[in-house]
């Protein structure tokens, strides 16, 4: 199945919005059109001079892959983190089922089990398909909601707005891990392995510059994480 294949559920991908020409948002991601264009993803993810936090943690986008010309591109919305996990794991379905995969885990010491605080308050053991669907349905609740991610030119974000963005980030760290850990050769033999590695490397820039996932969540990946953090 390529990247871009039908892949899992296909409603929880979600449409990019526009920023008003001449808005904040829109300014912000051509800066990031312009530092990305050069290569440096260190430079592409830092916050501008003057610039305000909470925008640029909803501004910051992934890299988008076009499988026809094997590319990889920007693209932008608050959403993108999100989009580019859904696809990673998309192309896996089929090989990360319950049965192969009865609980969701990174390698044999780490174990993740699901709650969200309100349909699920005590943490729960799932298969990682249903932890991973859990996650998806869970962020798209958080991203629909403008108390959370204003919509409006010049809404203020929620005083909570950092925490929600850190707790996005660190269930998202943990699909990266499960998928490193039990399903890299399978993305080997996809020949897909380039754009997983670029993804990360900008997801873990990101997360790093802003201090969104603690030490000891990333502790799964350590390893890598340190190839790409200790040369830049």
């Amino acid at each position: 199945m390529s990247l871009f294949g039908l892949g899992r559920n296909q409603r929880t991908f979600r449409p990019k919005k526009s920023a008003p020409s001449g808005s904040k948002g829109a300014q912000l991601r051509k800066h990031i059109d312009a530092t990305l264009g050069s290569g440096n993803l260190r430079e592409a993810v830092r916050l501008p001079p003057g610039e305000d936090a909470n925008e640029w943690l909803a501004v910051n986008r992934r890299l988008e892959y076009d499988s026809d010309t094997k590319e990889t591109e920007t693209c932008d919305s608050s959403v993108d983190f999100f989009n580019q996990v859904n696809l990673l794991y998309g192309t896996l379905t089929e090989f990360c089922t319950p049965e192969i995969c009865p609980t969701m885990t990174a390698g044999p010491k780490y174990e993740y089990r699901w709650a969200d605080g309100v349909q699920i308050k005590k943490p729960i053991e799932v298969s990682a398909p249903k932890y991973v669907e859990y996650l998806m349905d869970w962020i798209e609740a958080q991203l629909d909601d403008e108390s959370i991610f204003p919509q409006r030119l010049g809404a203020p974000f929620p005083p909570n707005f950092r925490e929600v963005v850190k707790t996005i980030f660190k269930r998202l760290f943990r699909v990266y891990a499960h998928i490193y850990h039990s399903h890299f050769q399978k993305i080997v033999s996809l020949k897909e392995e380039a754009h997983l590695n670029t993804c990360f490397k900008h997801f873990i820039l990101f997360t790093c510059e802003f201090g969104l996932i603690d030490k000891k969540e990333l502790a799964p990946l350590a390893e890598l994480i340190e190839s790409i953090v200790v040369p830049y």
